[in-house]
């Protein structure tokens, strides 16, 4: 019986989606930008040889609408394309649940981009019920900017510090010494059940440590509590099959703990990397392993840093060949991303673009996959693939894949 593979690249965009006018992301392009970005201030281009060859320059390049900035042209040997979101908003739950089979077609909630932003009644109830002193923040920010101007009050305060963006989220950070990891998971799951009514997509737990401004950093202890899917996923409709469905990262987070079969986490972009190609080892057969590659947005789109960005993905296609190696006959390895974040946009939000569609299992030949009109065509795939009653959405590729 098969497996399943899917590696995805935390904000990789590759262009402009047709309604990106209406998120004011006219022009956006992650990959295509960063890719330029990394040219003009290293003098020469970025050569990303295993992504190119799954067909990631071509896909950008065919919906993007611009040539690719790459130290190498290379056809591709595995089945490409790109596809645009059907879901009403470019946040990481949507992404996510679109990909399994699930587009968001409701209007999450959202907080006003004012100072203070959050409803008073709210954050009442939300420091009664868990004995904390008040709140920093009460804003939009940047995570790492609001660290630098409220860390150090909030250790002498022990008030969290809440914020929020253009995503329906509630970000709460708070140093794991001072104000205690265990406390903020708490707070976060009182403020999670007290959301509920607002439809806010996700609260988000943003540790950090260090002694200053100076050195504050964020940990790998980050955990995300999203609302349920509104349907069954085809993770689900495997892990109901008998199947495991294997999460790396924080897959397991953004779907909620649904449908997931086994958890595990790793720091980093590299550490992430190689736990998926140690539970490649061991996975039976009809498993689906979902790592989330989250230092590309948290890091680098979120920061517009975008050389940072290119590097990281040429870390990425460095260890490729590592996975590649061990897929056997019948493994399906999928790549791609679940929104954009264009380095080089204004602001530190998503982007609204297309996402890189590739999939190979071994022998496969170059096979264009074209323009996909959701990201559910992925979902319907991995029921193709692991014969699973088919998704509500999504047109599934498995036959071009095979042919």
């Amino acid at each position: 019986m098969a497996r399943a593979i899917i590696l995805m690249a935390d904000s990789l965009g590759i262009g402009a989606a047709p309604d990106a006018e209406k998120f004011g992301d006219v022009g956006a392009n992650t990959l295509a930008h960063l890719l330029q970005a990394y040219k003009e201030e290293k003098g020469q281009a970025l050569d990303l040889p295993n992504l190119s060859k799954l067909g990631l320059i071509a896909a950008c390049e065919a919906a993007g609408k611009e040539t690719c900035a790459v130290a190498q042209t290379i056809k591709p040997s595995a089945a490409w394309g790109y596809a645009k979101e059907l879901s009403s908003g470019k946040d990481t739950p949507s992404g996510h649940w679109e990909m399994a089979g699930v587009p968001v077609l409701f209007e999450w909630g959202y907080f006003p981009n004012t100072n203070p932003c959050f409803p008073q009644e709210f954050i009442d109830e939300l420091c009664k019920r868990a004995d904390i002193p008040g709140i920093l923040g009460n804003c939009y920010a940047s995570g790492t900017t609001i660290l630098e101007q409220l860390g150090e009050e909030h250790v002498q305060s022990g008030k969290p510090i809440c914020y929020t963006s253009v995503d329906s989220v509630f970000q709460i950070a708070a140093h794991e010494q001072s104000f205690g990891l265990d406390k903020l998971y708490q707070v976060c799951e009182i403020a999670r059940a007290l959301l509920d009514e607002m439809n806010i997509g996700r609260v988000i737990a943003r540790p950090f440590i260090g002694t200053s401004s100076a050195d504050f950093i964020r940990t790998g202890n980050r955990r995300d509590y999203s609302v349920l899917p509104p349907s069954p996923t085809v993770l689900d409709k495997l892990a109901n099959d008998g199947g495991e469905v294997i999460s790396i990262g924080k897959i397991a987070d953004i779907y909620a703990h649904q449908g997931i079969t086994q958890k595990h986490k790793a720091p980093g972009l590299l550490n992430l990397l190689a736990k998926t190609s140690e539970v490649m080892d061991t996975a039976p057969d009809h498993s689906l392993i979902f790592t989330n590659l989250v230092d590309f947005d948290e890091k680098f789109g979120h920061r517009r840093n975008a050389v940072g960005y290119a590097e990281a993905l040429a870390e990425f296609d460095a260890f490729l060949p590592e996975i590649i190696a061990k897929l056997k006959a019948d493994d399906l390895l999928l790549v791609t991303a679940d929104h954009g974040c264009d380095p080089t946009a204004e602001g530190t939000d998503h982007t609204r673009e297309y996402v890189p569609v590739l999939a190979y299992t071994p022998g496969m030949n170059n096979t264009p996959l074209g323009e996909r009109q959701s990201f559910a065509d992925i979902g319907q795939t991995l029921a193709q693939w692991f014969d699973l009653d088919a998704t509500q959405y999504g047109e599934g590729f498995k036959a071009e894949i095979k042919a």
